[in-house]
């Protein structure tokens, strides 16, 4: 008996499409964002948008792929698997943000697209070439349905924002991140997500146009491992967006899972910074050696 293709669209694996930079290192960029994508249930792809030779330590060569190439892995993803939602991390180039900002332009209206700036690295490597800023700000931020700023790079795009331009619906805030948050509006996006690792306080806020804006608390870890938070936070947004999850749950997630991920970091991995553990890596590890049972996972 055949299944109704109504039925068959109710049980679709979610589907996500990253747009970002591997990292060989495996902490960050479509790394991550596979590994976050799979913590949250859905099924990823991804068009890679730069190779990079990078550790724990840093960031030794940044190899942007060509435009036509980046373009054409969006393309053979959507035209047979499809997107429920993209999200959109390190671009490095302006040639690859023409392109994805073409590719995001092809997809079916209303695709939630989550934009992670990604400007440095961790280890303070820059991963956008300088003549790039610019092609961000105006071709990808405003296909944007939410950005996910950290502190730095909220400042870095607040400069792009004109006097005047701010989208003001009551009287100003007096606190700087929430003034940024609102600033970042005047560029396009929908929404955004200024994260608070950078802070003081570890709150996420999140915007949108005309509304209060929402203080998203989390705990910090100064003992974690946050390498690939960003690209975590991001790609887990995203991920409930495409679920069908609310904007504003959806950020709680993100910040509850990222936060997370950060606490259970892998710092025995590498010298300088280790990565994030969204999957529960360390207590899988911990099997390692056990009688097989329940606790490690494994069918009696």
């Amino acid at each position: 008996m055949s299944v109704p293709s109504a039925a068959r669209e109710l049980r679709r694996t979610p589907r996500v499409l990253s747009i970002a930079g591997s990292d060989s290192g495996g902490g960050a960029g479509i790394q991550a964002d596979l590994k976050a994508f799979a913590r949250c249930g859905v099924h990823g792809m991804t068009a890679v948008t730069a190779i990079t030779a990078q550790n724990t330590v840093g960031v030794s060569v940044v190899h942007p792929l060509p435009g036509e190439i980046v373009l054409a892995q969006v393309r053979a993803v959507l035209a047979d698997i499809g997107a429920d939602a993209v999200k959109v991390g390190m671009l490095g180039s302006r040639e690859v943000i023409l392109a994805v900002a073409t590719a995001l332009r092809e997809l079916p209206a209303g695709t939630p697209v989550v934009v992670d700036p990604v400007m440095v690295a961790e280890s303070g490597a820059s991963l956008l070439q300088t003549d790039a800023e610019q092609a961000l700000v105006e071709q990808i931020l405003p296909l944007a349905g939410v950005i996910t700023p950290n502190l730095p790079e909220a400042r870095a795009l607040a400069r792009w924002v004109q006097p005047g331009e701010r989208r003001a619906c009551g009287e100003e805030d007096e606190h700087e991140d929430e003034q940024l948050a609102r600033a970042l509006l005047a560029l396009g996006p929908g929404a955004v997500v200024l994260t608070g690792g950078h802070r003081s306080s570890s709150s996420d806020l999140l915007c949108v146009p005309c509304r209060e804006v929402i203080r998203i608390p989390g705990e910090r870890f100064p003992d974690g491992a946050a390498h690939g938070s960003g690209c975590t936070h991001s790609s887990v947004l995203a991920a409930q967006l495409a679920i069908g999850v609310g904007l504003s749950e959806a950020a709680r997630i993100a910040r509850d899972l990222a936060g997370q991920a950060v606490r259970d970091g892998l710092r025995d991995i590498g010298a300088g910074v280790g990565p994030v553990d969204v999957l529960g890596i360390r207590r899988r590890s911990r099997c390692h050696g056990e009688p097989r049972g329940a606790d490690c996972g494994a069918r009696r």
